[in-house]
């Protein structure tokens, strides 16, 4: 049965872990799709926590795909019916707008990709709209294109949890 859940936070909110919990309710195997591209040393060390934390729910149940850009044409290639887990949507457009792609076509294509799914799954993204406006027209873009992308996903979802300080709040 088909059931899309967002999952919004702030950086280092809980809501990665949240979202993984959500997902090994579900019976395996369960698919992860990581946005996170390993530019630099920190970086590395987030991706090895997070990956980390998942072989604890036993060996062999995730299997980890990587899709910095493709995000639509990596689910599309996915079995409908088993359980995705995307981490997250704010990296993903990050690598895109870095990247000089369009994000609004970028976003009617995850719809897409989306509506076709059967089984549940689970998007964690950034809420990104609580903090100052940025000094940048860069960064003021990505936060809007940040905005919008969440209103679209959120607008779809059968479910919304916002986790703050790893609380999760129900908000739809």
């Amino acid at each position: 049965m088909r059931s899309l859940h967002f999952v919004l936070g702030g950086a280092r909110s809980g809501k990665s872990r949240h979202a993984e919990r959500l997902i090994e309710a579900a019976p395996a195997p369960w698919h992860y799709i990581a946005t996170a591209q390993a530019f630099d040393d920190e970086m590395r060390e987030r991706i090895a926590m997070h990956r980390a934390r998942r072989e604890g729910a036993g060996a062999g149940a995730w299997q980890t795909r990587d899709a910095p850009l493709d995000l639509p044409g990596v689910l599309e290639k996915l079995p409908a019916r088993e359980t995705v887990l995307v981490d997250c949507l704010t990296l993903w457009l990050s690598n895109l707008m870095l990247n000089d792609h369009d994000p609004k076509p970028a976003a009617e294509g995850l719809l897409s990709a989306l509506a076709a799914r059967e089984g549940t799954t689970v998007l964690v993204s950034n809420e990104v709209g609580f903090g100052i406006v940025p000094e940048n027209a860069l960064a003021r873009r990505f936060r809007d294109e940040a905005g919008f992308l969440n209103q679209k996903i959120a607008a779809v979802a059968d479910s919304v949890t916002l986790v703050v300080a790893g609380l999760p709040m129900k908000v739809k």
